[in-house]
């Protein structure tokens, strides 16, 4: 079995991934910073893995604009990461994001097209990207965009509260267009691409684009929330200090063509994450007192 290493493995993704890939090391802050190269070249030499996964990333978007602290992780670290992996020998998959396009796009974005990040954070992920190339590390980096999941915030459970809250109407965002990704779906691509030999950049996400508006009234009708009204609104009408990109559909024919399977609809996906959070919200019976 491939000694595998996962970096960030108290995400939402590092998770999921710890799934797909059973007996895998998983590290995080404070057992590892992947900001310091001392440290990582010296748990590579003492676990000697032959596949790392980095699902670690700073994702605080809006801070992003005004603390430059986010390239440590997203940016030079990667570098870090890929540096020592390529001396090792060791594949590295590593996990970037939808913001390293422009989003000016009317067709899905492929791994070839034009990057030109609109924030700071996708500037910083984008650089993540180049270090991994100009390292010549075996691997490949998967693009992603708007993940959700059980372990850890995410656009539908801020929607889900809202609604469990009492708020009768939500105004959501309509004029930005993505693709979904469940974590658990992504983790198990990953697996995949990773015994397929990919290398390289491939995207991954649910299939089928979607808004935030129509994604929460998604959510909200498979959760059962059918009286909340969600009414459209505009980017301008909740200004945020980073700009997001109004188109970032992911092509992912590659990762298709790769795997030889579709990743499936967003809905799908969608009904399974709420399956899992009820089941966590569930109350847990007492046992009676003997």
């Amino acid at each position: 079995m491939t000694r595998t290493l996962i970096l960030g493995a108290r995400g939402m993704l590092g998770r999921e991934l710890a799934a797909q890939f059973p007996g895998a090391l998983g590290l995080d802050l404070p057992d590892l910073d992947i900001r310091d190269e001392g440290a990582v070249r010296a748990v590579f030499a003492a676990e000697r893995p032959a596949l790392v996964l980095n699902a670690a990333a700073d994702t605080r978007v809006d801070l992003a604009e005004s603390d430059a602290a986010h390239l440590a992780v997203n940016d030079i670290a990667v570098g870090t990461l890929a540096r020592a992996c390529k001396s090792g020998g060791i594949t590295l998959g590593h996990v970037s994001t939808d913001y390293v396009f422009p989003g000016r796009g009317t067709r899905p974005w492929r791994e070839d097209d034009p990057v030109d990040p609109v924030n700071a954070y996708g500037r910083g992920k984008l650089g993540g990207e180049r270090r991994f190339l100009e390292s010549g590390v075996k691997g490949f980096v998967v693009r992603t965009s708007w993940l959700f999941g059980a372990y850890g915030p995410n656009f539908v459970d801020t929607i889900l509260k809202q609604a469990e809250a009492g708020n009768s109407e939500l105004k959501v965002v309509a004029d930005q267009e993505g693709r979904a990704t469940y974590a658990p779906d992504l983790a198990r691509a990953i697996r995949l691409l990773f015994e397929k030999g990919a290398s390289g950049f491939v995207h991954f996400a649910n299939a089928g684009g979607t808004t935030w508006y129509t994604f929460a009234r998604e959510a909200l009708r498979l959760a059962g929330f059918e009286e909340v009204v969600v009414r459209p609104c505009t980017t301008a009408d909740f200004p945020r200090p980073a700009r997001r990109p109004a188109y970032s559909v992911l092509d992912t024919a590659l990762y298709e063509r790769t795997v030889g399977e579709k990743p499936r609809p967003f809905v799908e996906a969608l009904a399974d994450y709420l399956a899992v959070r009820a089941a966590k919200q569930a109350p847990v019976a007492s046992t009676p007192a003997s």
